[in-house]
């Protein structure tokens, strides 16, 4: 999650789902406290995909990690929601909403606890065990919440409930890199150089004593808010639509417009996490701001908080203008700050990456939208195809962490932009209703 866009995945596909149902009672009583525990999943999941961003030059630092080894952090994060998004909604259909909340709440506080013993470790490979489970858990927990708000009271207002659980979760994107550069980036990303094997060994612990802390309290938050909702277990809750499942998703693989769509959503996750995970270094870097790590991780938030302005201002404009269109001019606007900030120095270079994330605002609910249409009864398979493209969080920034590590920061940043040229791409041809497969061409002839 929506890390920015990406956490509102299960939100489109779930819904649409839903929608396909006749099983879910149109007569819903309000349960005011219960929305309240759900908009906070959402507030939670934000706020703990986006500490990765701070976690990255944390570890890079203490263990002078190249950018392609310390991207291993966002590896095994988003290869989780690729191993688990589709096993995570069969699941779901077993067990109701709330167990499968409860058990995505165990599963990230699980995997935050996890970060105490990594840290008396001293080795970097041990962080990685806890971000692989804290993906997890976060994954059955988007898989179960995004529907499950949207069915906690009277369908007209399902929508209100959804856009405010959204905003939290926008909210979290937002403020999380300043809490985390405060909290972890604070006392600086590297280890005093020329002191002996003991000593770098006993400011390692010291500094990573502080991460299990903080992700130990974390934890605590998490687990309470499990037992709220274990006690809230019998409680009457809607029936689980129809999940996805692989050979469904398999006999989809000839529709252009959505295989292309999984295509899109793979490079924009992995662009924008990309951009996210290397901007505190960016910024940091003598020829950009020549900041500290507290100070350039804070201004992270900028990058997430121009996400969250642009989808009050997308959610307008989606309403006057096509879709593949205004998708088309994002990914414009992400090309030229991208090459800017590639290209430039300076504060020049520094706003226009951060920038990016104004563009970036809209990208991942249109491209899924565009990707699912005229699905029908095989809208759950088309969503899980679109989940499972997460994957590209995990691929392309080890990518960018490899050309960082060959040549520099700026000119790893040009793959991000050949990310977003293939967005703009996407997003022309099927404004154009170019990706459309015969049958649905005939049927738009046919209307």
């Amino acid at each position: 999650m929506t890390k920015g866009d990406h956490c509102e995945t299960v939100y489109i596909a779930e819904i649409e789902n839903h929608e396909m149902t006749s099983s879910v009672p149109s007569h819903r009583a309000s349960q005011p406290f219960l929305v309240g525990l759900v908009v906070f999943l959402f507030f939670a999941w934000g706020f703990g995909t986006v500490l990765n961003d701070t976690l990255f030059p944390k570890l890079k630092g203490l263990y002078s990690l190249t950018y392609a080894e310390g991207m291993l952090t966002q590896f095994c994060f988003f290869f989780s929601y690729f191993v688990f998004a589709i096993p995570a909604g069969l699941l779901l259909s077993k067990i109701g909403y709330i167990r499968g909340v409860v058990l995505g709440l165990c599963g990230m506080a699980l995997g935050c606890a996890l970060f105490w013993p990594a840290a008396a470790l001293d080795r970097f490979e041990a962080f990685l065990v806890p971000l692989f489970v804290l993906a997890a858990g976060m994954t059955m927990l988007q898989v179960a919440a995004n529907p499950f708000i949207e069915l906690l009271g009277p369908e007209k207002t399902s929508h209100s409930r959804l856009t405010l659980a959204q905003a939290f979760n926008s909210l979290a994107t937002a403020i999380g890199p300043a809490i985390g550069a405060v909290l972890i980036l604070r006392t600086g990303v590297s280890v005093a150089s020329g002191g002996s094997a003991a000593a770098i060994h006993t400011q390692r612990l010291h500094e990573t004593h502080t991460i299990g802390v903080f992700y130990l309290a974390i934890a605590a938050v998490l687990f309470l808010v499990a037992i709220l909702f274990w006690f809230l277990r019998d409680r009457p809750a809607p029936p689980v639509p129809g999940q996805a499942d692989f050979r469904g998703i398999v006999s989809l693989l000839n529709r252009p417009l959505l295989v292309l769509g999984a295509c899109c959503i793979f490079i924009y996750v992995g662009a924008e996490v990309s951009i996210g995970t290397v901007m505190t270094n960016f910024l940091m870097q003598k020829n950009v701001l020549g900041l500290t790590a507290e100070h350039a991780g804070a201004l992270v938030s900028y990058y997430w908080g121009g996400a969250m302005v642009g989808r009050f201002i997308g959610s307008y404009v989606l309403r006057i203008a096509k879709p593949g269109y205004v998708l088309a001019a994002c990914a414009l606007g992400a090309i030229v700050l991208t090459v800017l900030a590639s290209s430039t120095s300076g504060a020049v270079a520094a706003v226009s990456l951060i920038a990016v994330g104004l563009c970036n605002s809209i990208m991942f609910p249109t491209i899924f939208s565009l990707a699912s249409e005229r699905l029908g009864a095989q809208t759950p398979n088309g969503s899980g195809l679109l989940i499972m493209a997460i994957l590209g969080g995990a691929v392309i920034p080890l990518l960018v962490g490899k050309i960082a590590d060959a040549s520099s920061l700026s000119a790893a940043l040009l793959v991000p932009a050949l990310c977003y040229i293939g967005i703009c791409v996407y997003g022309v041809l099927a404004a154009r209703g170019l990706l459309l497969s015969e049958d649905d061409r005939a049927a738009v002839m046919a209307a």
